[in-house]
C-alpha cells in the first residue's frame, strides 16, 4: 500500500474511497488518545470551517484547534488533508435530494429539475466545494447515490445511449457553472458585509456614473429589465429556471422516436 507521505506528494492520489478500511473509519488503536473525537465529528467540524473560512485557509492544525485537540491525533482518523476534503465533499453532497428512481412512471423532466436544483443549493450553501471537485474521483457514497440519480433519471429521457452522457453534461455542468457563480457572490457579499441587492445596486451605480461603461452596458440594461424581479435573488431564479427549462426541451428535441 502506498504510504499516506507518498499520496500526500502525489499529485495524481486516487481516492481516500479507494484505500483498504479507510472510508468506513478505523478501528481503535493500542495508545490512542482517549478524547471524545471520532471520524463524524471531525468531518463535521471539517464542513463548518470550510463553510466559514473556504478551502485556502483549512488546515488541519487550524481544524484541531477548532476541536480543541492536537494535530497530530486527527491522523488517528485520517492519513491527509486530502483525505478529509474529500470526506468532508462527500458529507455535503448528502444535502442533494435523491429522487426514487425505482419509480418507473416517474417524469424524468420533473426528477431532473429536482436534482439540479438541489446540486446548485448545495453548491451555494458550501462555495468550497465547486474549486475541489476535479481534484477528487467523488466516488464517495453520497456522491455515488446523486450520479447513479442522474444517470438512470437521464436513461429514461429518450435520448440515444450516445447521448445519455451529453445530456447529463449539459443538466448538471450548467449547474455546477451556475452554482459556482453564484456561491461566490453570496459569500463576496457576505464578506464586504452587505446584502446581495446592495452590492447590486452599489455596482450598478457605479457603472451608471461612468458614460463609457454605461454605455456599453446600456444593451444589458435592457435585456435585465425584460427579464423582471424586483430582486437578485428573483432574478437569477427566474434565470436559472428558464435556463433549465431550455435543456430539458433541447434533450426532448433530440430523443429517439
Amino acid at each position: 500500500m502506498v504510504s499516506a507521505a507518498d499520496r500526500a506528494k502525489n499529485p495524481m492520489r486516487t481516492s481516500v474511497w479507494l484505500e483498504s478500511g479507510k472510508s468506513a473509519g478505523r478501528a481503535r488503536r493500542a495508545g490512542q488518545p482517549a478524547a471524545a473525537l471520532d471520524r463524524e465529528r471531525i468531518i463535521a467540524e471539517s464542513v463548518r470551517l470550510l463553510d466559514r473560512e473556504g478551502a485556502a485557509k483549512f488546515s488541519m492544525r487550524r481544524l484541531a484547534a477548532e476541536l480543541g485537540v492536537t494535530a497530530m491525533s486527527l491522523y488517528w482518523y485520517v492519513d491527509t488533508k486530502d483525505d478529509l476534503l474529500e470526506l468532508a465533499m462527500d458529507a455535503v453532497a448528502a444535502e442533494v435530494p435523491v429522487p426514487d428512481v425505482s419509480e418507473q412512471d416517474a417524469d424524468w423532466r420533473d426528477q431532473t429539475r429536482a436534482l439540479a436544483v438541489g446540486y446548485r443549493a448545495m453548491l451555494v450553501r458550501h462555495p468550497w466545494v465547486s474549486p475541489l471537485m476535479g481534484r477528487y474521483l467523488n466516488i464517495g457514497p453520497n456522491f455515488m447515490a446523486f450520479s447513479v440519480a442522474a444517470q438512470t433519471v437521464m436513461a429514461r429521457s429518450g435520448l440515444p445511449p450516445h447521448g445519455v452522457t451529453g445530456g447529463l453534461s449539459a443538466i448538471f455542468q450548467f449547474v455546477y457553472g451556475f452554482g459556482t457563480i453564484e456561491g461566490q457572490f453570496v459569500a463576496r457579499c457576505a464578506e464586504a458585509g452587505v446584502t446581495e441587492d446592495e452590492y447590486f445596486a452599489q455596482a450598478m451605480g457605479t457603472v451608471r456614473e461612468r458614460p463609457e461603461l454605461h454605455e456599453q452596458f446600456a444593451i444589458a440594461e435592457e435585456l435585465m429589465e425584460a427579464r423582471g424581479g424586483d430582486t437578485v435573488a428573483e432574478m437569477r431564479e427566474r434565470d436559472f429556471v428558464f435556463a433549465l427549462d431550455l435543456l430539458i426541451a433541447g434533450i426532448e428535441a433530440k430523443r429517439e422516436g
